[in-house]
């Protein structure tokens, strides 16, 4: 009997970061940067708006996870915090749609943490597949993401008062300084975005105390074999067992729960 040919692992890294792209893709993905880079400059005055014609189906599906993830804490009091930003879609998109659901809510403050240097620390739970330095940034990309995040904010009501903020560091370390520094702070909304066992684990233990029943836990890569840190440090501080998690069928990797459930 003819053995049927065995397709070889797409899983790779770009500039630190996984792909699974095949080839092909690759290629396709390429030519559709190569018109956006052409059509940007020529949009005029709406080319935000048309910008969509080249944005791909993965980024439409994470638009409408965080859209549906968003809608469930509109009646739960609390800060948002997000733990590993990069280059901050996931920040801009959460303030688009606080102005959107709850324009006039300046409690919802918006709080992101990030080394913006790339893995900080990589330990041996997370499987031998992460290095430090994966996704990094850019040198000083903080303020340009601040700048990018007040202009993004100015688009709402009462864009005099900021409503987010950017914190620097290891996040084993600096959360410890956020919450002596920010005593009053419920957390309604926590994505882990780590990827890596350390800091998720180190945050997951010192959060609890803030979490209200109601409030969302996310992480974006449980259940993920490249990196199985998260749900290792899930597993050891909250144990899997005794979570209803949750998934959206746009994302393969992320899951959800409701603390108190």
């Amino acid at each position: 009997m003819a053995k049927l040919p065995v397709k070889k692992s797409t899983l790779h890294k770009i500039n630190g970061e996984l792909n699974q792209h095949t080839s092909d893709e690759q290629e396709r993905n390429e030519q559709l940067l190569a018109h956006a880079q052409e059509l940007l400059p020529k949009f005029g005055n709406h080319w935000n708006g048309h910008s969509a014609v080249t944005m791909k189906r993965h980024a439409l599906s994470r638009a409408l996870y965080l859209n549906d993830l968003y809608q469930k804490i509109v009646e739960v009091p609390g800060v948002i915090c997000e733990f590993g930003v990069q280059w901050g879609a996931t920040l801009a998109t959460l303030i688009n749609l606080r102005g959107i659901y709850e324009p006039y809510n300046h409690s919802r403050k918006i709080f992101g943490f990030d080394t913006f240097e790339g893995f900080s620390v990589v330990d041996k739970k997370d499987g031998g597949f992460s290095a430090v330095g994966d996704y990094s940034t850019l040198k000083n990309y903080q303020m340009t993401l601040d700048q990018i995040l007040t202009l993004q904010e100015s688009f709402s009501p009462i864009s005099h008062i900021k409503k987010f903020s950017l914190v620097k560091g290891n996040a084993s370390e600096t959360f410890a300084q956020w919450l002596k520094d920010e005593p009053h702070a419920v957390v309604s909304m926590a994505i882990f975005d780590m990827d890596v066992y350390k800091p998720t684990k180190d945050v997951l233990e010192k959060i609890i105390p803030r979490l209200t029943k109601g409030s969302l836990l996310v992480f974006d890569e449980l259940n993920c074999p490249y990196f199985p840190g998260e749900t290792t440090a899930v597993q050891e501080v909250l144990g899997l067992n005794k979570l209803s998690l949750r998934r959206h069928p746009h994302m393969p990797f992320c899951a959800w729960a409701v603390w108190g459930e």
